[in-house]
């Protein structure tokens, strides 16, 4: 955008064109001149403004996404904000990112090639006590992750990446899978170090701990969906999913979701020298009684009551009572 003068700097320019100071040949002149734009031929531009726009559109939907989920998993607040989408070498990334990290490998089928989400190592420990149990605090010192510690985030880094299906829907069907996790970058070679990525960084706070989440996919990966990669053809495409043809497609998906019921028959407490004095034939008592209704958990939460009983030869359970939670409509 043009810049816009001012009354007093109009004033100051029309006064030097009279007094001579300021040519108005050499102004029209420098006008008319070629104007050059600086390029590097070593770092060329292969994502245009609207694909890295569409690019930042997508991502934002799935940070909201993934900060749920993760609010959820860990039972603490997170919060995920996209603070940039760029284009770069793959050398400048891996030069950016700390030594030790988390790094995790992951592939995009039916799209070719590697690429990675990069987890500070003090937002990946932080999640990583949390899970454990502990109060989500990080380490003194980085260091390298355990047996123990990589098999729990490679479980909890597969589930983020389960998170890019839905804002991908639009583009093409993904279905990301996690090859492995490293923790040191100048062993992490995916592509060649002149190679352009598109990096997608997210910043993510988690009670006092702040740290960010880097989404690394090379220009490669992504060139065979590229014409896809436009505001215009992901929202026409996104209206068009409303279809009654995909509603009942959905409809029908939803009516064959598996979810796991359970009844819970009862709860006690016992010590650890009882549990492991237990033998055949002993007796545990719980809180409630033989006519006290059971708990009913669909998932993770309750939404029944009933009474126990059998049903041809199979143990089954009346419903007697609904739980409704508040704003739950009919």
């Amino acid at each position: 955008m043009s810049e816009v003068l001012s009354q007093s700097e109009i004033d100051d320019l029309l006064s030097a064109l009279h007094s001579g100071s300021v040519d108005a040949n050499e102004l029209k002149q420098e006008q008319n001149k070629k104007r050059i734009k600086v390029y590097d031929f070593r770092r060329p531009n292969k994502f245009s403004k609207d694909q890295i726009h569409t690019l930042q559109v997508i991502f934002e939907n799935f940070a909201r996404s993934l900060g749920t989920f993760l609010s959820a998993q860990l039972r603490a607040a997170v919060q995920m904000d996209i603070l940039s989408v760029e284009q770069l070498t793959y050398e400048e990334f891996i030069r950016s990112i700390p030594n030790p990290t988390i790094l995790n490998i992951f592939t995009l089928y039916p799209l070719e090639g590697n690429a990675l989400m990069e987890i500070n190592p003090n937002l990946g420990f932080a999640f990583l006590d949390r899970l454990l149990g502990g109060p989500g605090i990080a380490p003194s010192k980085i260091r390298s992750l355990t047996e123990i510690e990589q098999t729990v985030i490679e479980r909890l880094a597969q589930r983020m990446l389960d998170h890019l299906q839905e804002p991908w829907g639009s583009i093409v069907e993904l279905y990301p899978t996690l090859e492995r996790v490293e923790t040191n970058p100048q062993f992490t070679q995916l592509v060649s170090p002149t190679e352009i990525m598109i990096i997608v960084s997210v910043e993510t706070r988690m009670n006092d701990i702040l740290g960010m989440v880097n989404i690394c996919i090379p220009f490669l990966v992504l060139e065979p969906v590229l014409d896809k990669l436009t505001v215009h053809y992901y929202y026409s495409v996104s209206n068009q999913k409303s279809s009654p043809e995909n509603q009942e497609l959905i409809k029908n998906r939803l009516e064959n979701t598996v979810i796991p019921v359970r009844a819970i028959l009862g709860k006690t407490t016992i010590t650890v020298k009882d549990l492991i004095e237990l033998s055949m034939g002993d007796v545990i008592p719980l809180e409630r009684t033989i006519n006290d209704e059971l708990e009913v958990v669909i998932g993770q939460r309750t939404k029944f009551l009933g009474k126990p009983g059998v049903f041809g030869k199979r143990v089954s359970i009346q419903v007697s009572q609904v739980i409704k939670e508040e704003g739950e409509y009919e």
